[in-house]
């Protein structure tokens, strides 16, 4: 394992992606009760970008073939967005059942796009079997510490936008985006106390927290694509385990009615993914809660029927 980035790591990151990335709003919405950090407008529609371009702008050096990732979507954008953006081929590995605008997008950025799969696993898998066969550079989704650290300036811009909060709750998937925003957070206000949601068909980081260990699923079943990790990876683990407050997972339901308020009362378009920390938030709302909308790329036919269904 890699070492656990650290502040100084977080804050090296925000500058260094500074000018390829948004600062992104974080709002107020009275209609749900909660504070709202939009990532659902950020380049490529979520956080991932401050991922992509912190590992990338490190390690440029080895990127001359170009570069491979696995993704279920959203980093497979933001690997792509970065890679045009500094002049390098790319390789995105989706699952079977990608949602096609996401693949879409990807293609439109330039990547050339392998399905394999429907897991995490699976997906990095095969990418580390394209990094050696074609001599690429292959970009983590989550595990590695430019790519966390990428991911903890959300919870620099939340601490620096609402010097009050109290609680952040952020979705979880294989904990990239969680435990960057819990290094920047509680190694600078302790006292703020970070949740990390899951979906609970694909909860390994709630698994491995009642466990003390590191749990690898057998099976994930979830709306929330990007979510779908079976196993914390070996640095987020550790990160989460050391730094997060606490493990929460939502149903199924909780999620489709959180990404329906959001659309409805917030006016804000979020994926499934995007909207699972709003769910877990919104049990117990406080004026001093953020929850990260992490994604804006929905699928445009399951949001279509989610608000033909409305709230009933």
């Amino acid at each position: 394992m890699r070492e656990i980035p650290g502040l100084a790591d977080v804050l090296a990151a925000q500058e260094r992606i500074a000018g390829y990335v948004l600062r992104t709003p974080l709002v107020r919405c009275p209609a749900l009760g909660l504070w709202l950090k939009l990532e659902s407008l950020q380049v490529t529609g979520s956080f991932k970008a401050r991922g992509a371009f912190s590992h990338l702008l490190r390690q440029r050096g080895r990127c001359a073939q170009g570069v491979v990732t696995a993704s279920s979507g959203n980093h497979g954008q933001a690997v792509a967005y970065a890679a045009r953006a500094l002049g390098l081929r790319a390789v995105v590995v989706v699952p079977e059942d990608v949602v096609r605008a996401k693949e879409a997008a990807i293609v439109r950025l330039g990547a050339e796009v392998v399905r394999c799969g429907r897991t995490t696993a699976e997906r990095i898998a095969r990418a580390e079997e394209l990094a050696r066969a074609e001599g690429l550079h292959y970009v983590p989704p989550f595990d590695d510490p430019d790519v966390v650290a990428g991911q903890g300036t959300v919870g620099l811009e939340i601490l620096q936008d609402l010097p009050e909060v109290q609680e952040v709750c952020v979705p979880c998937g294989g904990g990239g985006l969680t435990c960057g925003v819990a290094l920047a957070v509680k190694l600078q206000r302790p006292d703020v106390r970070v949740v990390a949601v899951e979906p609970e068909g694909a909860a390994c980081f709630f698994a491995s927290w009642r466990a003390g260990r590191r749990v690898r699923l057998e099976r994930v079943e979830t709306v929330a694509d990007g979510l779908r990790a079976v196993e914390p990876g070996a640095l987020t683990w550790e990160c989460g385990r050391r730094h997060v407050d606490e493990f929460g997972t939502v149903a199924e339901e909780e999620i489709r009615r959180a990404t329906v308020r959001l659309a409805l009362e917030g006016k804000v378009v979020s994926e499934p993914s995007g909207a699972v920390a709003v769910a877990y938030a919104l049990r117990r709302a406080s004026a001093a809660t953020v929850a990260v909308v992490s994604g804006g790329n929905a699928d445009p036919n399951l949001l279509a029927d989610w608000l033909r269904q409305g709230l009933d």
